[in-house]
Protein backbone atom coordinates (compact mmCIF):
# COMPACT_ATOMS: atom_id res chain seq x y z
CA UNK A 1 0.00 0.00 0.00
CA UNK A 2 1.28 3.40 -1.20
CA UNK A 3 0.04 6.48 0.85
CA UNK A 4 1.14 10.22 1.32
CA UNK A 5 -0.59 12.33 4.14
CA UNK A 6 0.36 15.92 4.28
CA UNK A 7 -0.76 17.54 7.54
CA UNK A 8 -0.74 21.76 7.86
CA UNK A 9 2.96 22.05 6.41
CA UNK A 10 4.74 24.72 6.24
CA UNK A 11 8.21 25.79 5.24
CA UNK A 12 10.14 28.78 5.33
CA UNK A 13 13.40 30.11 4.05
CA UNK A 14 15.29 32.57 6.80
CA UNK A 15 18.04 35.06 5.38
CA UNK A 16 19.87 36.48 8.25
CA UNK A 17 22.25 39.71 8.38
CA UNK A 18 20.29 41.19 5.47
CA UNK A 19 19.68 45.24 7.09
CA UNK A 20 20.28 47.12 3.76
CA UNK A 21 15.97 48.33 2.42
CA UNK A 22 17.42 48.02 -1.10
CA UNK A 23 18.54 43.71 -0.82
CA UNK A 24 14.98 43.39 0.41
CA UNK A 25 13.23 45.14 -2.18
CA UNK A 26 15.53 43.18 -4.67
CA UNK A 27 13.50 39.78 -3.03
CA UNK A 28 10.30 41.82 -3.12
CA UNK A 29 10.66 42.57 -6.68
CA UNK A 30 11.74 39.47 -7.83
CA UNK A 31 9.23 37.43 -6.19
CA UNK A 32 6.35 35.94 -8.16
CA UNK A 33 5.11 33.72 -5.23
CA UNK A 34 4.59 33.06 -1.75
CA UNK A 35 5.07 34.83 1.37
CA UNK A 36 7.83 37.30 2.18
CA UNK A 37 8.40 38.92 5.81
CA UNK A 38 11.30 41.06 6.43
CA UNK A 39 12.61 43.08 9.68
CA UNK A 40 15.19 44.54 11.00
CA UNK A 41 17.57 41.85 10.59
CA UNK A 42 15.89 38.80 8.42
CA UNK A 43 13.93 38.29 5.05
CA UNK A 44 12.07 34.95 5.53
CA UNK A 45 9.89 33.51 2.70
CA UNK A 46 7.48 30.89 3.17
CA UNK A 47 6.96 28.78 0.03
CA UNK A 48 4.64 26.80 0.93
CA UNK A 49 1.65 27.84 4.36
CA UNK A 50 -0.71 25.46 5.92
CA UNK A 51 -0.89 22.81 3.24
CA UNK A 52 -2.87 19.43 3.86
CA UNK A 53 -3.09 16.84 1.42
CA UNK A 54 -3.76 13.15 1.05
CA UNK A 55 -2.64 11.63 -1.89
CA UNK A 56 -4.07 7.38 -1.85
CA UNK A 57 -2.85 4.63 -4.20
CA UNK A 58 -3.62 5.08 -7.85
CA UNK A 59 -3.50 8.60 -7.60
CA UNK A 60 -1.93 10.95 -10.35
CA UNK A 61 -1.81 14.29 -8.74
CA UNK A 62 -0.34 17.32 -10.71
CA UNK A 63 0.88 20.73 -9.30
CA UNK A 64 0.15 23.35 -11.12
CA UNK A 65 1.02 27.39 -10.20
CA UNK A 66 3.22 30.28 -11.80
CA UNK A 67 7.07 30.29 -10.73
CA UNK A 68 7.43 30.54 -6.74
CA UNK A 69 3.84 29.18 -6.33
CA UNK A 70 5.57 26.85 -4.05
CA UNK A 71 5.32 23.65 -6.66
CA UNK A 72 9.27 22.54 -6.42
CA UNK A 73 9.47 23.20 -2.68
CA UNK A 74 5.91 20.75 -1.95
CA UNK A 75 8.20 18.25 -4.10
CA UNK A 76 11.36 18.87 -2.61
CA UNK A 77 9.79 18.22 0.76
CA UNK A 78 8.29 14.67 -0.39
CA UNK A 79 11.21 13.68 -1.51
CA UNK A 80 13.08 14.24 1.77
CA UNK A 81 15.51 17.43 0.06
CA UNK A 82 13.88 19.92 2.96
CA UNK A 83 12.71 19.26 6.18
CA UNK A 84 9.29 21.22 6.95
CA UNK A 85 9.44 24.21 9.26
CA UNK A 86 5.81 23.39 10.43
CA UNK A 87 3.40 20.65 10.06
CA UNK A 88 4.12 16.77 8.96
CA UNK A 89 3.97 14.00 6.46
CA UNK A 90 3.71 10.54 6.78
CA UNK A 91 4.99 8.59 3.41
CA UNK A 92 4.25 4.57 3.29
CA UNK A 93 6.22 3.27 -0.06
CA UNK A 94 9.22 3.55 -1.67
CA UNK A 95 9.96 7.27 -3.49
CA UNK A 96 11.71 8.30 -6.38
CA UNK A 97 12.29 11.17 -7.82
CA UNK A 98 12.97 13.15 -10.85
CA UNK A 99 14.07 16.49 -9.41
CA UNK A 100 17.69 17.32 -9.59
CA UNK A 101 18.85 13.99 -11.69
CA UNK A 102 22.46 15.36 -11.19
CA UNK A 103 22.46 14.72 -7.19
CA UNK A 104 25.33 12.67 -6.72
CA UNK A 105 27.54 12.99 -9.70
CA UNK A 106 31.12 13.36 -9.65
CA UNK A 107 32.76 15.58 -12.37
CA UNK A 108 35.74 13.54 -12.17
CA UNK A 109 34.46 10.08 -11.89
CA UNK A 110 33.95 7.75 -15.03
CA UNK A 111 30.09 7.06 -16.28
CA UNK A 112 30.39 3.51 -14.89
CA UNK A 113 31.71 4.89 -11.62
CA UNK A 114 28.96 7.84 -11.42
CA UNK A 115 26.22 4.75 -12.19
CA UNK A 116 27.23 3.09 -8.61
CA UNK A 117 27.06 6.35 -6.76
CA UNK A 118 23.67 8.17 -8.43
CA UNK A 119 22.33 3.87 -7.59
CA UNK A 120 23.68 4.24 -4.04
CA UNK A 121 21.90 8.01 -3.56
CA UNK A 122 18.78 6.28 -5.20
CA UNK A 123 18.75 3.37 -2.76
CA UNK A 124 19.64 0.60 -5.44
CA UNK A 125 21.22 -2.44 -3.59
CA UNK A 126 24.93 -3.14 -4.60
CA UNK A 127 23.99 -6.57 -6.09
CA UNK A 128 21.79 -4.95 -8.38
CA UNK A 129 24.04 -1.87 -9.85
CA UNK A 130 25.92 -3.69 -12.73
CA UNK A 131 22.71 -5.14 -14.01
CA UNK A 132 21.91 -1.02 -13.63
CA UNK A 133 25.13 -0.30 -15.48
CA UNK A 134 23.86 -3.04 -18.49
CA UNK A 135 20.47 -0.85 -18.73
CA UNK A 136 22.15 2.36 -19.11
CA UNK A 137 24.42 1.23 -21.76
CA UNK A 138 22.20 0.17 -23.86
CA UNK A 139 19.85 2.85 -23.35
CA UNK A 140 21.83 6.06 -23.80
CA UNK A 141 24.55 4.40 -26.22
CA UNK A 142 27.17 6.46 -24.25
CA UNK A 143 29.17 2.62 -25.06
CA UNK A 144 32.79 3.75 -24.10
CA UNK A 145 32.06 7.42 -22.92
CA UNK A 146 31.21 5.22 -19.94
CA UNK A 147 34.59 4.40 -19.09
CA UNK A 148 35.40 8.09 -19.18
CA UNK A 149 35.40 10.76 -16.77
CA UNK A 150 32.21 12.56 -17.21
CA UNK A 151 33.68 15.88 -17.60
CA UNK A 152 34.57 15.21 -20.63
CA UNK A 153 30.96 14.57 -21.76
CA UNK A 154 28.94 17.12 -23.33
CA UNK A 155 25.81 18.50 -21.71
CA UNK A 156 23.87 16.37 -24.00
CA UNK A 157 25.50 13.05 -22.81
CA UNK A 158 24.99 13.91 -19.60
CA UNK A 159 21.57 14.53 -19.52
CA UNK A 160 21.59 11.26 -21.11
CA UNK A 161 23.56 9.63 -18.47
CA UNK A 162 21.34 11.34 -15.60
CA UNK A 163 17.73 10.39 -17.17
CA UNK A 164 19.07 6.98 -17.95
CA UNK A 165 20.34 6.56 -14.14
CA UNK A 166 17.13 8.00 -12.88
CA UNK A 167 14.65 5.78 -14.32
CA UNK A 168 16.46 2.83 -13.55
CA UNK A 169 14.03 2.16 -10.41
CA UNK A 170 10.64 1.42 -10.08
CA UNK A 171 9.47 3.07 -7.36
CA UNK A 172 5.93 2.99 -5.64
CA UNK A 173 5.77 6.65 -5.54
CA UNK A 174 6.99 8.71 -7.97
CA UNK A 175 7.64 12.38 -7.97
CA UNK A 176 8.43 14.55 -10.92
CA UNK A 177 9.67 17.80 -11.65
CA UNK A 178 9.32 20.27 -14.49
CA UNK A 179 12.06 20.96 -16.62
CA UNK A 180 13.52 17.99 -17.00
CA UNK A 181 15.76 17.88 -20.54
CA UNK A 182 17.30 14.59 -21.63
CA UNK A 183 19.78 15.75 -24.82
CA UNK A 184 18.59 15.88 -28.49
CA UNK A 185 15.53 15.27 -30.08
CA UNK A 186 15.79 11.95 -31.15
CA UNK A 187 16.59 10.75 -27.60
CA UNK A 188 14.18 12.78 -26.47
CA UNK A 189 11.44 10.56 -27.94
CA UNK A 190 13.48 7.73 -26.79
CA UNK A 191 13.51 9.02 -23.29
CA UNK A 192 9.66 9.70 -23.51
CA UNK A 193 8.73 6.01 -23.95
CA UNK A 194 10.90 5.43 -21.30
CA UNK A 195 9.60 8.04 -19.09
CA UNK A 196 5.48 6.90 -19.70
CA UNK A 197 6.40 3.27 -18.59
CA UNK A 198 8.07 4.73 -15.77
CA UNK A 199 4.76 6.51 -15.08
CA UNK A 200 2.53 3.84 -15.31
CA UNK A 201 4.53 1.26 -12.79
CA UNK A 202 4.52 4.07 -9.82
CA UNK A 203 1.25 3.20 -7.89
CA UNK A 204 1.16 7.47 -6.94
CA UNK A 205 2.58 10.04 -9.29
CA UNK A 206 3.13 13.29 -8.20
CA UNK A 207 4.15 15.82 -10.28
CA UNK A 208 4.73 19.59 -11.04
CA UNK A 209 4.50 21.79 -14.25
CA UNK A 210 3.79 25.49 -14.87
CA UNK A 211 1.17 24.56 -17.84
CA UNK A 212 -2.03 22.87 -16.93
CA UNK A 213 -2.06 21.22 -20.25
CA UNK A 214 1.29 19.07 -19.56
CA UNK A 215 -0.47 17.64 -16.50
CA UNK A 216 -3.65 16.84 -17.90
CA UNK A 217 -2.33 13.36 -19.90
CA UNK A 218 -1.08 12.36 -16.70
CA UNK A 219 -3.12 13.27 -14.02
CA UNK A 220 -6.14 12.68 -12.74
CA UNK A 221 -6.69 15.53 -10.21
CA UNK A 222 -5.07 18.95 -10.77
CA UNK A 223 -3.88 20.86 -8.00
CA UNK A 224 -3.56 24.95 -8.64
CA UNK A 225 -0.74 26.44 -5.91
CA UNK A 226 -0.40 30.31 -5.32
CA UNK A 227 1.29 31.49 -2.46
CA UNK A 228 2.23 28.01 -1.19
CA UNK A 229 -1.60 27.50 -0.55
CA UNK A 230 -4.16 25.36 -2.52
CA UNK A 231 -6.32 27.74 -4.95
CA UNK A 232 -7.95 25.58 -6.89
CA UNK A 233 -8.35 21.49 -7.24
CA UNK A 234 -10.27 19.88 -10.61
Amino acid sequence: MAKIVIENLSVEFKIYGQRSRSLKNIFLNQATGGIIECDSDTVTVRAVSDFSLTINEGDRIGLTGHNGAGKSTLLRVLAGIYRPSKGRISIEGSVGTLIDMSAGMDQEATGVENIYLRSYVLGIKRQDIPGVVEDVREFTGLGNFLDLPIKTYSSGMVSRLNFAISTSISPDILIIDEGISAGDQEFRERAMARLNAFKGRAKILVMANHSRKSLEPYCNDIITLKAGKIVDTS
